[in-house]
């Protein structure tokens, strides 16, 4: 990578950091909220469920230890759409058409973008397992290293898919709304709070709309990571789905759309 790619990669990090950092309230929504739904709902299925799990690990696991790698997700997710709502913001203002004024080509510029918003989900879903043992969440050592790169590699597919919707939203008004028709369905019609085969159990619809959900895979990702595993259907399908997701938003972006 020549000195000018590397000072520019270097430039977009830092500004996303920063502008994180500054939001100090970002950060405490994104560990307030894992963190409640991690002891109430945890609290909810132990009741409803019994007290533990039995999972393709082939062990037992605490509803806490099952929820917890959809929560990540979650956060992930919540993150990738936070992002592409600055996008949004910078392409009203005209941020964004200054940084594409760059001689580099715009995929790698938005690739930048993309990364800086993963790095920063990586940092945030840390600190969340950190906080997590507090609350018995048992993970073994080396699945928090193993976790790593499936977190960054949903994290770079979540930030696609939200660059992605954010090409087709002309005003920051509207992008709240499209949020809550993606985040919600996503997270909910997934395995991220309840087993697979308790929802078949409820109904079959609903089962092969959450196996067909590619949010599910990234939650089978990360829940196989943790212990450290790999679930090569569920990586087939987020490396799939973050091509498809990263093709179309880098062919799609168009800087000029804005408030008219």
């Amino acid at each position: 990578m020549s000195s000018q790619y590397l000072y520019c990669f270097n430039g977009i990090v830092k500004r996303e950091v920063l502008r994180f950092f500054q939001q100090r309230s970002r950060l405490l929504s994104a560990l307030v909220r894992p963190l409640l739904w991690l002891v109430v709902f945890a609290a909810g299925f132990r009741a409803a469920l019994g007290v533990s799990i039995m999972e393709p690990y082939g062990t037992y696991i605490t509803y806490q230890q099952y929820i917890t790698p959809g929560l990540c997700c979650m956060i992930i997710l919540f993150n990738g759409m936070q992002s592409s709502l600055s996008m949004v913001y910078d392409r009203e203002m005209g941020s964004m058409k200054v940084l594409l004024m760059s001689p580099l080509p715009r995929p790698y510029l938005l690739c930048c973008k993309l990364i800086a918003s993963a790095l920063l989900s990586l940092l945030q879903v840390v600190i969340f397992l950190l906080f997590a043992q507090l609350v018995d969440v048992d993970i073994p050592l080396l699945g928090y290293l193993s976790a790593i790169p499936a977190i960054f590699l949903i994290a770079f597919f979540l930030g696609a898919l939200g660059l992605m919707l954010s090409n087709l939203i002309k005003q920051l008004e509207n992008f709240a709304g499209v949020m809550n028709f993606v985040i919600f369905p996503m997270f909910f019609l997934s395995s991220a709070l309840y087993p697979l085969w308790k929802m078949k159990e409820a109904s079959i619809w609903l089962y092969w709309i959450c196996q067909f959900n590619p949010f599910t895979a990234c939650v089978e990702l990360l829940r196989f990571a943790l212990y450290g595993q790999l679930n090569y259907s569920a990586l087939l399908t987020v490396l799939i789905a973050t091509s498809i997701a990263s093709f179309f938003a880098l062919m799609s972006f168009k800087p000029q759309l804005g408030r008219k």
